[in-house]
């Protein structure tokens, strides 16, 4: 869902900016920090590459044991809509730190430092350190920002946004995430995985479904933006995908304990638009709408036809 949390920040917050006439450069900065933003709060996933590298034995790595110890802290306190409030309004804050009020940025350094803190007194030394990652990581977003003209309010804005749209996004691939934290009633709010179908691999395709809309909407409202007619960039070669429907009995019937063997062969699917041979006739830039949008359709395609033939042979 990597993807998903950016895009569909970026969606929202880029619609929002064009719909209030903002320049397309500037609505599209806006989309871009409110997707990083989205992305934040899996900076915990640093944890489990600093415990597996720490206990490192052997030279292979297997996934059990990467989310054996990822989910020790994953979708955990940077998850939570408290502290994505909370980190907001402290980033938002230390953007301001160079306006006429220096006490705003000391505001904000003291809203982020407690943050840290807080985390660490209820939670333990761990956790409070990927706080630590996260609220650095986010100044450096901040910092970013303000090199294309953000300020304060859009900081507020696209944080806000982002910070709190991503737990929602990771409710159809696991466990709800912590998202009180650290109130003492965060039990019953969305308590669990959210099921598109009782068929875990339905559900699976439904979840996959529900990402490959959002990079759709994604590169439509750039394209929007950017005057292009999306029709014209997908070689024909994109109807290939459709092949990908034989898959369905030659790897495992996938699920989101198993997802691994569809996922990568599915996107693999994309291959598909890298270009045959390169015209002379054409930009770069027209060339790689060209191959991002051939790519897309042709897993779009892929995906719709593995789902078509499950549904008729296997489900």
């Amino acid at each position: 869902m990597f993807a998903g949390h950016f895009l569909a920040a970026f969606v929202l917050a880029t619609s929002v900016a064009a719909w209030r006439g903002w320049p397309d450069e500037r609505a599209l900065a806006v989309g871009a920090m409110a997707g990083a933003f989205a992305m934040l709060p899996d900076i915990d996933m640093l944890y489990a590459v600093a415990g597996l590298v720490g206990s490192l034995e052997g030279v292979f790595i297997t996934s059990d044991a990467f989310w054996d110890v990822a989910n020790e802290i994953h979708r955990g306190a940077t998850h939570s809509l408290v502290v994505g409030l909370v980190a907001s309004t402290g980033f938002a804050a230390w953007c301001a730190r160079d306006g006429n009020d220096p006490r705003i940025g000391t505001l904000g350094e003291l809203i982020l430092g407690s943050l840290v803190g807080v985390v660490t007194l209820v939670s333990g030394i761990a956790p409070g350190a990927v706080v630590a990652a996260f609220v650095l990581g986010g100044v450096g977003l901040v910092t970013l920002g303000e090199r294309v003209g953000l300020g304060p309010r859009a900081v507020l804005a696209t944080g806000g946004l982002g910070l709190l749209s991503h737990p929602f996004g990771d409710v159809f691939a696991g466990p709800s995430p912590a998202l009180l934290y650290p109130l003492p009633f965060n039990a019953g709010l969305l308590n669990g995985q959210v099921l598109l179908h009782p068929d875990p691999t339905l559900h699976l395709l439904g979840a996959f479904f529900i990402e490959i809309a959002t990079i759709w909407a994604g590169l439509l409202i750039v394209a929007r933006l950017q005057g292009w007619r999306l029709s014209r960039h997908i070689n024909r070669r994109a109807a290939l995908g459709v092949a990908y429907a034989g898959a369905v009995f030659v790897i495992p019937v996938p699920t989101i304990e198993v997802a691994s063997p569809f996922v990568f062969s599915v996107l693999a699917v994309g291959f598909i638009g890298t270009p045959v041979r390169s015209d002379r006739r054409q930009d770069r830039s027209t060339q790689v709408v060209d191959a991002v949008t051939t790519a897309l359709s042709a897993v779009t395609l892929a995906a719709a036809a593995y789902a078509v033939t499950y549904l008729v042979f296997l489900s």
